[in-house]
């Protein structure tokens, strides 16, 4: 008697998963040979992605520097004088 302890499903299944890391192997030598012959143009392209990311890293950088100085402004007391002598009282009621 012939006993089997997995179904037709998980045949399919793990074929399809064998295929899929086959497809994705084929692929990963394909984008390998093609950054080995075209190593020029990917190497410009690689450096334009890095320099404008750069740029929008430092723009970034220099708005957050100016927003920054902004709300310190903002908040400083010079620009505030109605706020200075000012005390805030809490009264506290006991309503039982």
């Amino acid at each position: 008697m012939d006993f089997r302890f997995y179904t037709n499903q998980i045949s399919q299944a793990s074929r399809r998963a064998a295929g899929g890391v086959f497809v994705l192997a084929l692929a990963l030598i394909g984008i390998g040979l093609l950054i080995y012959v075209l190593r020029d143009l990917f190497a410009i392209l690689f450096a334009a992605i890095f320099c404008a990311a750069g740029l929008g890293c430092v723009a970034f950088a220099v708005k957050l520097y100016f927003t920054q100085r902004k709300f310190a402004k903002f908040n400083s007391d010079d620009s505030q004088p109605y706020r200075q002598n000012v005390q805030i009282h809490i009264e506290e009621h006991d309503d039982l």
